[in-house]
């Protein structure tokens, strides 16, 4: 038997309400704060996250999914979806048609890495990028949208972590910092912290070794190095979402894992999903932009992971039963009225109620058997004695009252009941 990919997982009819749910709610949220939705091809060149994310990232170094089609051109499926939206703002010059660019998504990403719960080789996220102002109060924003999403999908065992990543200029100070109080402890790391230390030396504060963390625990924060005017667009964010009631601590060892982040960085993480506890996470990048050969233009974004928010949402119980429940289900008395049937079903449907009938030649005892599984809320009998008096009978499934009405005034009656 051939099943799904290791790292890939079907979502079944029974799962998808709990997607659309969430998905409404995102769509909502983000047309609240005036963002507009953006979709990008599933694949991009490769150069592009190479570029954008940053060559000696884990994620271009080992996580990506590259391929190299018919014309010799290198191909990434995406990997996260920032220098996407960046590419496609660069691309079409949306800069130029206003000055501030707010965009959302909701779309699959793809990346090799190890399954484990609330981590899948494809997986989907929705997020936001804001791009075009130097404002913390767009920080804040975009914040406090990640953190209204969350808690208003139920979830209240979240932790909201920012940290300040100041300027290119003062990371390259702080690297050098950093470097020379690792000089004699390099031994002591381990392995993958030795490549990182060359190479992504930031990584170092990720690490989940003891002996790392033991090494990293009195590391100089970079959060000590920050100029004036960094602590201050870092000070002005804490403002706000103090002054928006959004709960945070500050988390100076907290880096994200892409180069491009300067300024704000932040992550939203639950108690409740195990490991792999982030449920979002972004900052602003003010360089990647002109890096990837537009013109300087600062922004700001996060991402959120959907399968992680959804673990969350089942761990905490914030997950309801999303029963089937359909309007009307046909009971057809007569086997050769299906035709009939299958009219006014039709017909139902184009009224936009939720409709469904027999299809297998069932006896009226299964039919309504299969009415009570789907959550009926009326029957609609077509045949017997009302039939041949040019009528059909409709059943309320939760009173059990029922209402005769006439086929030459079907669609009038049915409202009427209705409305009762």
């Amino acid at each position: 038997m051939i099943k799904a990919v290791t790292g890939t997982k079907d979502v079944l009819p029974s799962e998808i309400k709990n997607w659309y749910y969430v998905e409404s709610l995102v769509k909502e949220i983000f047309t609240n704060f005036n963002y507009r939705e953006i979709r990008t091809p599933i694949f991009e060149e490769t150069s592009l996250f190479g570029r954008g994310i940053g060559e000696e990232t884990d994620i271009v170094s080992k996580e990506m999914y590259t391929f190299v089609d018919r014309g010799n051109t290198s191909l990434t499926l995406k990997p996260e979806m920032t220098a996407a939206v960046v590419r496609a703002f660069i691309e079409h010059s949306l800069g130029a048609q206003q000055s501030i660019n707010k965009l959302f998504y909701i779309s699959q990403m793809f990346r090799q890495e190890r399954p484990q719960a609330g981590r899948l080789r494809q997986f989907h996220q929705f997020g936001a990028e804001a791009i075009g102002s130097v404002s913390p109060f767009i920080d804040a924003e975009i914040i406090v949208i990640a953190y209204d999403i969350l808690s208003k999908l139920g979830l209240k065992d979240l932790t909201v972590k920012i940290n300040s990543l100041g300027t290119p200029a003062i990371r390259e100070k702080y690297k050098t910092e950093l470097k020379n109080y690792l000089s004699d402890k390099s031994d002591l790391l381990s392995q993958e912290s030795k490549v990182r230390l060359e190479k992504n030396i930031l990584r170092l504060f990720d690490s989940k070794s003891e002996n790392d963390i033991a090494v990293m625990s009195n590391a100089p924060l970079l959060i000590d190095f920050l100029d004036e005017e960094s602590l201050l667009h870092f000070n002005s964010v804490k403002v706000a979402l103090v002054e928006n009631s959004v709960p945070f601590e500050v988390d100076p060892k907290l880096v994200r894992g892409l180069d491009y982040y300067t300024h704000t960085a932040f992550e939203i993480i639950s108690g409740k999903v195990g490991s792999q506890s982030a449920l979002c996470g972004g900052g602003r990048y003010d360089n990647l932009i002109e890096e990837l050969g537009g013109k300087p233009t600062p922004g700001v974004g996060f991402a959120a992971g959907i399968e992680r928010i959804l673990l969350a949402m089942e761990n905490e119980n914030v997950i309801t039963k999303n029963y089937d429940v359909i309007d009307f289900y046909l009971i057809r008395i007569e086997s050769d009225l299906e035709s009939k049937a299958f009219e006014l079903a039709t017909l139902l449907r184009r009224n936009n109620y939720l409709v469904e009938m027999d299809y297998s030649n069932r006896s009226v005892k299964a039919q309504m058997r299969e009415a009570n599984r789907l959550n009926a809320k009326f029957t609609l009998w077509v045949g017997g004695d009302e039939y041949k008096d040019d009528s059909v009978m409709v059943k309320n499934m939760s009173g059990g009252e029922q209402s005769k009405i006439s086929l030459k005034n079907f669609s009038s009656e049915i409202k009427k009941i209705l409305e009762k």
